[in-house]
């Protein structure tokens, strides 16, 4: 395996003013906790008058023949599904952007648990920051390499205890009809649910993204915190979180209510299983010209092949 290294990664330009990036209250402590990105081949254009922070290298498996390349910041922030905006990628970017107010922030995390909480997203910028370079493939059939800063769901979960009797995480993100006018197409079955198995949420790789490049998160990518599971298609990484329940049953989730027939609850990436209208073989990598092909696992089999024992049973996929 090669891991993704930083000396490989094309640096991004970002036009963006500051006052665009410091978004909410927790910006200054994210930032504070992340340190100063580390010196690229070539100079890195900064917001005028912004620090730049620190990228804490956390190495993940590469197996492709040609090396990773960070998605440029511009693509990230502004080519986005965002349906309680707009189904329009771009739209949707400018909507969130302009309207969706990330502070005052609460996260509500419940159900079958010992000590529910109830944190101020202030009291979530606390826990140890770090960046990871992940890929995201989309089940449309594009993908992205994308720096996310945040920390391990599993930290959060063990600040609540989870009992014995929990076996899935259940998300909701926020629906508020003032701020996102997607809302108002009721042929989708708001708010936006998705879950994982118990073991998937405490895996070292499940993420709760609180920023981006370095900066907290752009409301267009799901601020002030969003869940992102690289291994699996990227509509199961959430946005806007605003509940977890530790939960005994599968969850319905929001796609397997609105398409259970092309949207399953596992949402595992697998080359060899196609969506039901298109192939999953290989994806178009977003600011590039190649295709290129699409890996078990998103390239993450190693590390997440064993939470899956049958991998000729392609119910693990959809």
């Amino acid at each position: 395996m090669v891991p993704i290294r930083p000396s490989e990664i094309t640096p991004e330009h970002i036009y963006l003013s500051r006052r665009k990036f410091m978004l909410g209250l927790g910006a200054a402590a994210l930032l504070a906790a992340c340190g100063r990105l580390p010196d690229t081949p070539e100079a890195t254009v900064m917001p005028e008058g912004a620090a730049t922070s620190e990228a804490l290298s956390t190495p993940r498996p590469t197996p492709t023949q040609k090396p990773d390349i960070k998605t440029a910041f511009d693509a990230v922030t502004g080519y986005v599904n965002y349906y309680e905006f707009s189904l329009d990628k771009e739209a949707a970017a400018i909507l969130a952007n302009e309207s969706l107010q990330v502070s005052p922030w609460t996260v509500t995390v419940g159900g079958l648990v010992n000590k529910p909480r109830v944190f101020d997203i202030e009291e979530i910028l606390k826990f140890e920051q770090e960046e990871r370079v992940y890929r995201m493939r989309c089940v449309e059939g594009w993908s992205m390499v994308i720096p996310w800063l945040g920390f391990p769901l599993s930290r959060l979960l063990k600040e609540v205890e989870p009992l014995s009797n929990a076996k899935y995480v259940r998300f909701q993100t926020l629906a508020d009809p003032e701020q996102m006018p997607g809302l108002g197409d009721m042929t989708f079955p708001w708010p936006y649910i998705e879950g994982l198995r118990l073991d998937e949420a405490m895996h070292d790789l499940t993420l709760i993204a609180t920023g981006i490049y370095g900066w907290s998160l752009r409301p267009s990518n799901g601020a002030p915190l969003r869940l992102v599971v690289p291994w699996k298609y990227g509509f199961k990484s959430l946005k806007s979180i605003v509940r977890i329940d530790l939960v005994e049953e599968q969850p319905t989730t929001f796609w397997m209510a609105a398409g259970a027939g092309e949207y399953g609850f596992w949402a595992n990436v697998n080359p060899e299983v196609p969506h039901r209208r298109w192939s999953q073989a290989n994806e178009r990598r977003i600011g590039e010209t190649r295709r290129i092909p699409t890996l078990l696992f998103n390239g993450y089999a190693d590390e997440v092949a064993d939470l899956y024992p049958d991998l000729t049973n392609k119910d693990w996929f959809f």
